[in-house]
């Protein structure tokens, strides 16, 4: 392996470089930026800069012979063509950022280069004879990246007419561009020069040239992983490559699975990455469509209660809880290549046909997995839409390994439909602090219940009653009053429930609806935030927490220190805000609170359930307990869960104390 302590310019003289197919797109987001930003900064003088490791493999003459723009290039003026196997994320980032400088309209020369031989050295260089591009560095044609850095960042002319695709990666490059035009249009001529130099001169690589007897795959795994750590999917992708590789293809079939792969992780990103205001997390996909493979396409579960059902179920978890290891080091690994099976439950051999049907289901997933977590760009059903954003509020916006199992088994709406309202009610139930033994139950027997419909030893009714016995067994034996009572006097009461935004989210609806008005006035992004400022909330202590105002001692002085952290933290003391407000505004008097007719602020002017409050005379324990009964006949209604009379009620509220 050849190495070299080379600067920038350096680098980019007489060569090309391409990101190979293996590789992962752009991952650098605002710290890895804010960091290299600060690296270039803090540059003084004439010193050097390391930026680290740039390993490369040299392209082989096979392979570039295809490069038709850039066949000339590598011909005639003997460019060498390299894949950048490591060190591509800062790579890419130098080349944005010469960029951005390139396209400011000042100064005239970068230390006496012209503007057009610095682009013809860094960005691109064409034939005398015509317009033909020969990118000095870009992306693997089939790659959406290379359409994208090509329109988007170098501002190139499209060959394909069409939007260009995104991806989580095409929107990284696009912010680092973003990141860097907001840095250098504020600089001097002078500072523009002076940043060209830096970047060019003084940013130095450690390069190393891969010997072809190294296995670029290998090496591409074991590489240190600097910058920002590959997640399992990135992994996951070059090992299918590698792996597909190593089989022999039927003639003129060479690179259809090798495509097949990369058009599937090219979906799988394209998904991912698809919500700019809330993109999917890599592994949590790959580990939610693994639960479902696992018990469809891999092992064949046990019907019947035994000990192999339980060793298989062991094997299962283990599986799951460790995806990566997995896949990585059990089912995709290079010693199980067209060998048979020893065992009947030994997972499958890894053919040319399996890597496909593998990549071909992870694309069918993905598509699913997206229109679950963003049901509103979906062609479900109005009532359907509703329920799924329900799940995913509550939930969290990554779709569970059960309701993906659902989707991909059930065609029949009405059957979707009532799965979805009882998932809901159940999960509900469950952040309600069933947290004790019957709950533990429950989910023991869920885990086995979402095992057997998996399987297909259960079909959906058979899933819908189970969910409807589990929720029953959990009320069974124990009063609701009592375990929320047991529950709300330990820490901070309904002011500390998991689904406290979930519940007055959809207290809040239901008042919209009642309202019959054509503007809903909380929008769950904003009131879901978990840390919007350190000093504004969305959920307002009415009777506050810091009360030092005489209005508020007038009335709850009577009470004790124990009795008055009830009374803060009660459910209907709780109060859902149209917009966050900073908390000390929460400590008014209940006068100040209900609304300022200039500056049209406070509960008048907020949500549906801060204009019912602001209804109210006075606002004292009363006022907390009617509001919480109140709150709790919803809970009954909206989730058919039976708490009590008034009496049971208060006790639920943890408020006993004042009833008479």
């Amino acid at each position: 392996m050849k190495t070299e302590l080379l600067t920038v310019s350096k680098i980019f003289t007489e060569s090309l470089y391409r990101i190979p197919d293996y590789q992962r797109g752009y991952a650098w987001g605002p710290d890895q930026l804010a960091d290299f930003w600060l690296d270039i900064e803090q540059l003084a003088g004439d010193s050097k800069h390391y930026t680290g490791v740039l390993t490369l493999e040299e392209v082989p003459e096979a392979t570039w012979k295809d490069w038709d723009k850039d066949c000339w290039i590598i011909q005639s003026r003997h460019f060498k063509p390299y894949f950048v196997v490591d060190g591509q994320q800062r790579l890419t980032t130098l080349v944005i950022l010469l960029t951005v400088i390139l396209e400011q309209d000042r100064p005239a020369h970068l230390n006496y280069t012209s503007r057009e031989d610095v682009r013809r050295k860094y960005i691109y260089d064409s034939k005398p004879e015509d317009a033909a591009r020969s990118y000095i560095f870009g992306y693997a044609k089939d790659n959406p990246s290379y359409e994208f850095l090509k329109t988007q960042i170098f501002r190139e002319p499209s060959e394909v007419h069409l939007p260009p695709e995104q991806t989580i990666y095409t929107k990284n490059l696009q912010y680092a561009k973003n990141f860097f035009q907001e840095r250098v249009k504020e600089l001097k001529d002078s500072e523009i020069e002076r940043l060209f130099t830096k970047v060019t001169q003084q940013m130095v690589f450690n390069a190393y040239e891969i010997s072809s007897e190294i296995d670029v795959f290998v090496t591409f795994e074991t590489m240190n992983n600097r910058g920002k750590l590959l997640s399992t999917l990135e992994l996951l992708k070059n090992r299918l490559i590698y792996l597909s590789s190593k089989l022999t293809a039927p003639k003129g079939r060479e690179k259809t699975l090798r495509q097949n792969i990369n058009d599937a992780w090219k979906s799988v990103y394209h998904y991912l990455g698809k919500n700019n205001q809330r993109p999917l997390n890599d592994d949590t996909f790959l580990r939610t469509h693994l639960s479902y493979y696992y018990l469809t396409s891999l092992v064949k579960f046990p019907e019947h209660e035994d000990e192999s059902q339980e060793r298989a179920k062991r094997r299962y978890e283990m599986a799951i809880e460790d995806f990566s290891r997995f896949l990585l080091n059990d089912l995709f690994t290079p010693k199980r290549l067209n060998k048979n099976p020893g065992k009947k439950d030994e997972l499958p051999i890894l053919s040319r046909e399996f890597l496909h049907g593998f990549a071909q289901d992870l694309k069918t997933s993905v598509e699913l997995y997206y229109r679950l977590s963003s049901p509103v760009e979906s062609c479900y059903s109005d009532a359907e839409k509703i329920w799924l954003e329900r799940i995913n509020r509550l939930l969290g916006y990554s779709p569970s390994n059960l309701l993906m199992a659902v989707y991909r088994r059930e065609s029949e709406q009405k059957k979707r439909l009532s799965f979805l309202e009882n998932f809901e009610r159940y999960n509900f139930l469950a952040l309600l602090g069933m947290m004790g033994a019957p709950h533990s139950y429950a989910r023991r027997s869920w885990k086995d219940h979402f095992l057997r419909y998996t399987a297909g030893y259960m079909n959906a009714d058979e899933l819908i009653n189970q969910l409807k016995s589990l929720v029953a067994d959990l009320l069974k034996d124990v009063s609701l009053a009592d375990l929320l009572n047991d529950w709300v006097n330990r820490g901070d009461g309904y002011y500390g429930w998991r689904a406290i935004k979930y519940f007055l989210f959809e207290y809040e609806n239901s008042l919209f609806v009642q309202n019959k008005s054509a503007r809903e006035k909380i929008e769950w992004k904003e009131f879901s935030k978990e840390n919007f400022e350190s000093d504004y909330e969305t959920i307002e202590h009415i009777y506050p927490k810091t009360a030092r105002d005489k209005y508020w001692s007038n009335r709850f002085s009577k009470f004790t220190v124990v009795q008055k952290r009830l009374l803060r933290n009660s459910l209907g003391n709780l109060l859902p805000l149209a917009k966050p407000r900073n908390s000390s505004l929460g400590n008014k008097p209940f006068p100040d609170k209900l609304g300022d007719d200039i500056l049209k602020v406070g509960y008048r002017y907020g949500s549906y359930s801060e204009n019912e409050v602001a209804l109210r005379p006075e606002w004292n324990a009363t006022e907390i307990l009617e509001r919480g009964i109140r709150l709790l006949d919803f809970l009954e209604k909206r989730w058919e869960l039976p708490i009590g009379d008034r009496t049971q009620k208060a006790k639920a509220l943890g408020l006993h104390f004042l009833i008479k």
